[in-house]
């Protein structure tokens, strides 16, 4: 099988191996969004297709199969990555871990539909707030200038925080008890997040918990309609299957 893999997560680098392991041929995309990023196994292309076109150009012809296994929160790509593969009639699936809709805290959690409601529902929950959101959408809490904001990114912002910030660079997984002292240490009376699902991440929101510090959490796009959604890297071999002879 020909495989593009549209990755950059976990998921995606244990599918490629898993896929060059069994003898398929498998070209990985990733956005180039995060410097210094880890790749997988295999072919790697770095950036942008050109849209829903350029993406149903490079794909026709050259694979059997796309398995879209980019961020929960990369709604355009999937988008394009449907438009794409319905255009020249390649099959594809769609590879998102579980989110954290049912995590044994999640009705404890402030749900909101996006980071503009994450911050309206944080200023009412707390001042000193632990931001986990992401570097891009990280502009959108600039107008807290005035007290201490704990900001976590893979690569720094590309504007100037405030003063009063605190940019933390660091990449996953985060144990517990580093999230317990990150929490404590600094005094953080509310988090903010994204439904990313995943074990890597997930320690920060028992920690919260355990200390008493609300957590706010920002909805997953829909999956746009047309895609098969499978949850684990089996399943995604299983969904991409095997070229007949």
């Amino acid at each position: 099988m020909r495989v593009l893999v549209l990755g950059g997560t976990g998921e995606a680098r244990d599918l490629a191996a898993r896929l060059v392991e069994r003898g398929d041929v498998v070209v990985s995309s990733l956005a180039g969004r995060v410097s210094a990023p880890a790749l997988p196994v295999g072919e790697v292309r770095t950036g942008g297709f050109g849209g829903v076109d350029g993406l149903a150009a490079y794909v026709d012809g050259s694979f059997d199969h796309v398995v879209d296994a980019t961020h929960p929160f990369a709604a355009q790509i999937t988008g394009n990555a449907v438009a794409a593969c319905d255009r020249v009639g390649v099959p594809i699936v769609r590879l998102q871990r579980p989110g954290w809709e049912m995590h044994p805290l999640a009705g404890s959690f402030t749900w909101v539909e996006d980071i503009e409601a994450a911050r309206v529902a944080a200023e009412g929950l707390g001042v000193r707030p632990f931001v986990t959101t992401g570097r891009q959408q990280l502009d959108a809490f600039a107008g807290w200038d005035d007290r201490y904001v704990l900001a976590r990114v893979v690569d720094p912002p590309e504007w100037e925080v405030p003063a009063s910030w605190e940019v933390l660079r660091a990449r996953g997984p985060y144990p517990y008890a580093g999230e317990r002292d990150l929490l404590e240490s600094r005094r953080i009376d509310v988090l903010l997040t994204k439904d990313s699902g995943g074990a890597l991440t997930e320690a920060k929101l028992t920690a919260a918990h355990d200390l008493g510090v609300p957590v706010v959490v920002v909805r997953r796009p829909p999956v746009p309609e047309g895609i098969r959604v499978v949850a684990t890297v089996d399943d995604a071999l299983g969904a991409v299957g095997a070229k007949p002879a």
